[in-house]
């Protein structure tokens, strides 16, 4: 199959970007031609402020270069992963105008959430479901902290929301999880476009042995991210557990005193995958003290693939994950004494983490190997160009 795939790439790379890399990889090596159209953050830098809210709401020159390459490459499927904010619905359009059908993979909550992870104040926060036009968002500076910012933002989603762009330019969108799926349909997006397909991982590098002697967390130091939750957890930890914390963000000189304080915890800063595959698969289990509902996270199921149980917290997509008591535990989010009460009690269960590994691995191989999640990717591309041919 001939796929055309649409990314924005971020500032600061994620989880979205490797999960896109690595969809682009699974592609290529069944024998699938994937031409790429990349935008990245950096640019950016360059432009004037009007500049950058105009191409939010409608980007020409993305319109332009959809077109052409579609032209050029007779894709048999447009695919997008995240658009915000360069590519802009636009490229829907030219898509459309090309005949080609549409899929958006919905990576994060932004089509209905200025700020994408409907947050505020470290604490879920749903003011903006549904509505029409976003203005809590606004009032409450959601997205970098500036009204103006969140403002454009907010006008993207409606001036769309008024072009009935959501359900008249996109044919399939795919959410990670059943929880994403709802929360959409919640905001207003047709349910009967939306399908489920989770995150996978590739290549699959096998199970580790869980025997490091460690907890372990992995991801962006920030503040949605729980890692308050985290280190004032350690403080409450009677048992000597050490904790390896791996990422990097604004939050690390908190991390680095927190370790300058409690021998017992250690910064790793940014690894390659492949060390992180690695870390995983020897930690006893990850702590995921996540605050916001998350999209999906890539963390759990390399830690699956690796055969680690997962502690996290009880929101969202973390709840469609793992399975209480047998790939995992939740603890309340943001309840530090309920997360280090976890760790002391499972710590020393060995038993209990050996058979939660074999679990954990079979979860993995069920449902987010490569080989599964290829199957499932293919079927939708077939659905949506049976259903478009319809249309």
């Amino acid at each position: 199959m001939k796929i055309l795939l649409g990314h924005n790439q971020y500032q600061q790379p994620g989880g979205e970007d490797q999960s896109v890399a690595a969809e682009i990889a699974m592609l290529e090596a069944f024998g699938d031609q994937v031409i790429q159209y990349r935008v990245h953050n950096d640019s950016i830098k360059a432009m004037s402020g009007l500049g950058v809210a105009a191409r939010t709401i409608w980007n020409q020159s993305s319109y332009r270069d959809v077109r052409n390459l579609i032209k050029k490459y007779r894709p048999d499927v447009v695919h997008f992963n995240n658009t915000f904010p360069l590519i802009s619905p636009a490229a829907y359009y030219a898509a459309r105008a090309e005949g080609v059908p549409v899929i958006q993979t919905l990576r994060n909550y932004r089509l209905m959430c200025p700020s994408a992870y409907f947050l505020r104040n470290e604490r879920v926060c749903t003011l903006c479901l549904g509505k029409s036009i976003a203005w809590p968002s606004v009032v409450y500076r959601c997205y970098r902290q500036s009204r103006t910012a969140t403002a454009v933002v907010a006008s993207m989603l409606a001036v769309h929301r008024l072009l009935n762009t959501w359900r008249k330019t996109v044919d399939t969108y795919i959410a990670l999880t059943e929880f994403g799926r709802k929360t959409f349909v919640a905001g207003g997006f047709p349910e009967e476009k939306i399908v489920v397909k989770p995150n996978f991982v590739y290549p699959d590098s096998g199970p580790g042995d869980g025997q490091g002697g460690y907890a372990i967390f992995v991801g962006r130091l920030s503040d949605e991210k729980g890692i308050q939750t985290l280190l004032n957890a350690w403080r409450l930890v009677k048992k000597n557990v050490p904790l390896r914390i791996v990422g990097g963000g604004p939050l690390e000189p908190t991390v680095q005193q927190a370790c300058a304080g409690d021998s017992r915890i250690s910064f790793l800063g940014h690894k390659p995958v492949n060390e992180v595959a690695d870390l995983l698969g020897g930690a006893a289990f990850l702590i995921f003290p996540s605050l916001w509902y998350e999209g999906m996270p890539r963390t759990i199921i390399e830690a699956y693939a690796k055969g680690t149980p997962v502690i996290a917290s009880n929101l969202g997509a973390m709840c469609d994950l793992i399975a209480d008591d047998r790939t995992g535990w939740h603890f309340e989010a943001g309840d530090s004494c309920m997360l280090a009460k976890l760790v002391d009690d499972v710590w020393d269960d060995h038993a209990k983490l050996e058979s939660m590994r074999n679990a954990s691995r079979r979860e993995f191989q069920l449902n987010y190997s490569y080989e599964s999640n290829y199957q499932q990717l293919m079927a939708i591309y077939h659905q949506t160009i049976a259903r478009a041919s319809l249309a």
